[in-house]
Order: C-alpha cells, then sequence, then structure tokens
C-alpha cells in the first residue's frame, strides 16, 4: 500500500521560506500523480501543485504560481514543495496525495487522489 509522509513545516516570518517534504513509500511504477494541498481552519482543502512521479513534470495553479516549486528527487523517493515569499495567507496544514496517474491529465481534485499523508503544519507569522 502507498505510504505517504509528510514533513519540513514550521513557523516561519512571513517573507521567507521554507520547503516540505512528502516521503513516498509502495509506488510500484512511475507512473503516479503527487499532488500538494493545504488546508487553512475554516477553509476547504486546496490544490496548491502537482508533479508526475516518472517524469518530473509539474503543474502549479495561478494561485501559488511564481512562489511555490514541486519537485521530485525519485532516489529518495520523495517529493519536495518549495514556499517562499511566505505570506500570512499560506498558514495551513499542507499534505500530500498520491493516485495512479494514466494521462496527461492534471488532477486538481482531493478527491481525486486515493492516498494521503497526515500533513505538516506551516505557521507564517506577520
Amino acid at each position: 500500500q502507498v505510504h505517504l509522509v509528510e514533513s519540513g513545516g514550521g513557523l516561519v516570518q512571513a517573507g521567507g521560506s521554507l520547503r516540505v517534504s512528502c516521503e513516498a513509500s509502495g509506488l510500484t511504477a512511475s507512473y503516479y500523480a503527487v499532488g500538494w494541498f493545504r488546508q487553512a481552519p475554516g477553509k476547504e482543502r486546496e490544490f496548491v501543485g502537482a508533479v508526475s512521479w516518472g517524469s518530473g513534470r509539474t503543474f502549479l495553479p495561478d494561485s501559488v504560481k511564481g512562489r511555490f516549486t514541486i519537485s521530485r528527487d525519485m532516489a529518495e523517493n520523495t517529493v519536495y514543495l518549495e514556499i517562499n515569499s511566505l505570506k500570512p495567507e499560506d498558514t495551513a496544514v499542507y499534505y500530500c496525495a498520491a493516485r495512479r496517474q494514466s494521462s496527461s491529465y492534471v488532477y486538481t481534485r482531493a478527491a481525486e487522489y486515493d492516498h494521503w499523508g497526515q500533513g505538516t503544519q506551516v505557521t507564517v507569522s506577520s
């Protein structure tokens, strides 16, 4: 079974940078999509990017484009989300998720993912 573990969250001042990690186990093939989501108190889970595990191709929505970067290191079985120029509104629990990918379609909805990590808290101070 796929197992995902997020780490790297913490308390950061606005304007700073942070990299959160998602270590994946159980990916038996290259054709997986790994997505990042965040959820702030009182808000729905929000898509912030995805990467193709096999190719490394990434997709970022306009809401975070220019500040967020997604990458993956297959040797370390890890997907990274780097957040630059942090804003207080970035405060949320950040989750990674995975699902099989059989096409170039970018999965942007939480319901489209089958496996989830427990999340890591990112808090940005003013």
